[in-house]
């Protein structure tokens, strides 16, 4: 097992959705990294840091413009 399989990046969305991505592979389209690579567990609990709203992006504003 190569450092590049177990090494993950977290990548946002357009909705400002989170995943992690392992940190060998391209990105896929609609996605960007928000992190360097660092072991599952990390990139894990740093979403849980950032992702504090589960709703997608377009869902908040629209209840939000709705009050």
């Amino acid at each position: 097992m190569t450092e590049a399989d177990t090494l993950f990046t977290v990548v946002r969305n357009h909705e400002l959705q989170y995943s992690i991505w392992p940190a060998g592979r391209d990105v896929p389209e609609g996605w960007e990294r928000v992190g360097g690579p660092a072991e599952r567990s990390a990139c894990l609990d740093r979403i849980g840091e950032l992702w504090t709203d589960m709703r997608p992006a377009s869902l908040r504003a629209l209840m939000d413009r709705d009050g």
